[in-house]
């Protein structure tokens, strides 16, 4: 059954050859994210020696590790699919093959984030030797792999939240709206702004029920040797925001799909 999805996973990922420009752009856009918090925080330290507990290098490997992450985040493209592909009748392929719907956009979304990983690694090179960062990285094995299996929890959550928006295109015409402001949120309270430790202590504890708090924030304050007595906590709310969300995608899709009209067009 793996097979197929596999096949999936190599096909998206030899698409994305073709077209080479939205690769160059995406990583751009992502390099701009850390130049400017090279610029902000770096004005901002020539007041103080530490913020929040991050020196200045710390603080730079926090952005590229975290914009590392979300680079590889590639479900929102999905989730617009997804939609488009309702409204225009065009979904009625996923539902009349003998193909799980969600394991086929999830291996799409995984070779498209493979490929998006390896482009990643070069820019995150090349930026650090442009600005020449003194990067700081855990030197526990133990942590690093907590991180990279939290980073694909991560990942896989945020496959079923934009799985679950993109099918909403089943009952409502526009799903814009929620995915705007599902990005505007998941850019705030995944620390792509700002690390979330520099947030009072009370928003803290809120934020760490939500699946958001370990998709990107926990995950690089790992990777940089911090907060890791968070990390049985981590799994623990990302496997039940996944179990969650598993139940959800499924019990919507299932009773949706048969009131779509596009089925046999």
């Amino acid at each position: 059954m793996f097979k197929k999805y596999s096949e999936v996973l190599k096909l998206y990922f030899k698409v994305q050859m073709m077209y080479r420009f939205d690769i160059i752009v995406n990583i751009a856009f992502g390099i701009s994210k850390i130049v400017l918090a090279y610029v902000l925080w770096g004005a901002i330290f020539e007041q103080r020696d530490t913020v929040a507990g991050f020196t200045f290098d710390g603080m730079m490997t926090y952005y590229i590790i975290s914009s590392f992450i979300l680079q590889l985040d590639q479900s929102t493209a999905t989730a617009e699919q997804i939609a488009s592909e309702i409204r225009e009748g065009q979904f009625s392929k996923y539902i009349i093959k003998p193909i799980n719907s969600f394991m086929y956009f999830t291996s799409k979304t995984a070779g498209v984030s493979v490929f998006m990983l390896i482009f990643n690694i070069i820019a995150t090179l090349v930026w650090l030797l442009v600005f020449k960062v003194n990067i700081q990285l855990t030197e526990s094995i133990y942590v690093i792999f907590a991180g990279v299996g939290m980073c694909l929890l991560g990942l896989l959550f945020m496959m079923q939240l934009n799985f679950f928006i993109g099918i909403l295109a089943f009952k409502f015409i526009d799903t814009w709206l929620f995915i705007m402001i599902k990005d505007n949120l998941v850019q705030f309270l995944t620390g792509a702004f700002i690390p979330l430790a520099i947030l009072p202590t009370s928003i803290l504890n809120v934020l760490r029920f939500s699946p958001f708090y370990y998709t990107s924030y926990l995950p690089s304050m790992l990777f940089v040797g911090q907060n890791l007595n968070e990390i049985g906590a981590g799994v623990i709310v990302l496997l039940a925001w996944n179990t969650i969300f598993w139940i959800i995608n499924k019990l919507t899709y299932s009773q949706l799909k048969f009131q779509y009209e596009g089925v046999g067009v």
